[in-house]
């Protein structure tokens, strides 16, 4: 035990960081699907303007007249409308939509092909799409995904319009992650609007207790090599071992660069159960987005399985747990964050805040109340054998529900609010057509979604090797043959919808 306190690591870096800012519930700062890379193969697109949409606020209550401003993109520079050229929609989600991807991304390239009028709807209360004046919990109540499907219905009937598209006109929906779920949603409630859609990385169960979420970091961390989930695992055990002792405590300070010392913790259950998670998320983070082609940060898409796990599986660095400290410093310093801040309380009083103006409007906020109201998705510490702890079971993510929104967001509504998402939808037993489901083998998220075609009219693509949304970005020389395979079976998909 000397020897292991002794070979404890120091880092120094530049800023604050609040975990739940960068990484939290599966998501990522700015949504799960990143703005794509520049395509070489279209400079100089032309300028795409935002555009406002008049939007109902409550679609199912008619005696309620309030509307507001919704945001959204489009492009007519591939439209054929002498040949009656389809319309693509790209689906919003927990993020602010990026006007990158109205002209660039594979879907650019079917637009092209089919002469498609392309447009991006904003998802109500993300980015500059307000419906409401502030986020007050009683105001929440319009943030639902039922809402959000019937903004995208009432959207394209005002297009049809708007554009004199022919009554037989072919909707196509895009999405990836929560956007990939309701793209297969929109098709199955409104088949008479769309008539296919493209669902990626779409988790399509509403889970209370995702606990095969960091079942498949674990194994991702593992195509790498065994010995770094085996040093994972006895990094974390050594955590609980440090946490015991006035020395250790000390050196987890310096190691973790904590914000706060972690003897200020040591009587807080859920100061000690964050810093594990966050720990966690680390690793998680990595792996959803394994060689993606986001450009959100360069830095970042540059941290993979190989460069952690490199990290972790280096015996001239100390033990296991200084590892676990270098990986921390590593992407500390890549989102140039001073220190890591896991403090119960200083979270929940961040996504309290109400205000558009406020940090916890980027997503936060509202995606947590998402989690809470429709599906869950709690990547909890379930899963044996417990690679990153115990310390963070269900109870953890259910209390700041509660701490967050109010009492009433208890175990019994969390459970009330996932079954009647899974009645809502179906579920894994979705019954639709002209729907194609992708996944990845290293992105967590595909545990929850259709893997495997069941029916021929709704084929599944799981891509060996590739992580979250992979297919949806621009092809590039460093694809995996089965990438480049899976982009092109979407679009002989798309291309069978559109004869038919």
């Amino acid at each position: 035990m000397k020897l292991l306190l002794l070979l404890i690591t120091a880092s120094f870096l530049l800023n604050e960081v609040y975990p739940w800012r960068i990484f939290r519930n599966g998501r990522m700062v700015g949504g799960n699907v990143g703005i794509p890379k520049p395509d070489k193969r279209r400079e100089g697109v032309r300028d795409i303007p935002e555009e406002w949409f008049t939007q109902s606020l409550d679609h199912f209550n008619p005696t309620d007249e309030r509307t507001w401003q919704q945001r959204y993109f489009s492009n007519d520079q591939y439209f054929d409308s002498t040949a009656g050229g389809p319309v693509f929609i790209m689906i919003g989600g927990e993020g602010e939509a990026s006007v990158s991807w109205m002209t660039r991304g594979s879907w650019i390239d079917d637009a092209e092909k089919h002469g498609a009028l392309l447009f991006q709807l904003e998802h109500r209360y993300y980015g500059k799409s307000h419906p409401t004046e502030d986020m007050s919990t009683e105001n929440l109540r319009y943030l639902t995904s039922q809402q959000a499907l019937a903004d995208l219905a009432t959207f394209i009937t005002a297009m049809n319009k708007n554009y004199s598209l022919p009554a037989d006109v072919k909707w196509i929906a895009f999405g990836g992650s929560y956007p990939g779920s309701l793209a297969a949603w929109l098709r199955f409630k409104y088949p008479h609007l769309v008539h296919g859609a493209m669902s990626a990385s779409g988790p399509l169960l509403a889970e209370v207790d995702f606990l095969n979420y960091f079942k498949v970091v674990s194994e991702s961390l593992a195509t790498y090599s065994d010995d770094c989930v085996t040093a994972v695992q006895q990094g974390v055990d050594q955590i609980g071992t440090l946490l015991k002792q006035e020395i250790g405590q000390e050196n987890l300070n310096e190691m973790f660069n904590l914000c706060n010392p972690i003897q200020e913790s040591l009587e807080n259950p859920s100061d000690i159960s964050n810093l594990y998670e966050t720990i966690a998320d680390n690793f998680a983070g990595v792996v959803q987005y394994n060689k993606d082609k986001r450009m959100n940060n360069r830095a970042a898409a540059n941290i993979t399985i190989d460069v952690v796990c490199e990290i972790m599986v280096n015996q001239t660095i100390g033990p296991p747990v200084n590892r676990l400290g270098k990986v921390n410093e590593l992407l500390l310093s890549t989102y140039d964050e001073k220190c890591l801040d896991y403090q119960y309380d200083k979270m929940i009083d961040s996504l309290r805040n109400v205000s558009w103006d406020s940090e916890a409007a980027e997503g936060g906020r509202q995606w947590t109340y998402q989690t809470c109201t429709e599906f869950g998705f709690y990547q909890t510490s379930s899963y044996e054998p417990h690679i990153f702890g115990d310390q963070f079971p269900i109870s953890f993510f259910i209390q700041q529900c509660e701490d967050i929104y109010g009492d009433i967001y208890d175990a019994d509504f969390i459970d009330g609010a996932i079954d009647r998402t899974n009645t809502l939808y179906g579920g894994l037993d979705i019954e639709v057509s002209n729907v194609v489901y992708v996944h990845g083998s290293i992105d967590p998220w595909h545990a929850l979604g259709i893997i495997k075609t069941v029916d021929e009219s709704a084929p599944a693509i799981y891509i060996e090797g590739t992580a979250h949304c992979a297919n949806m970005y621009p092809p590039a020389d460093t694809d995996l043959p089965e990438l480049t395979a899976a982009r092109q079976q979407v679009s002989e998909l798309i291309d069978s919808w559109l004869k038919n």
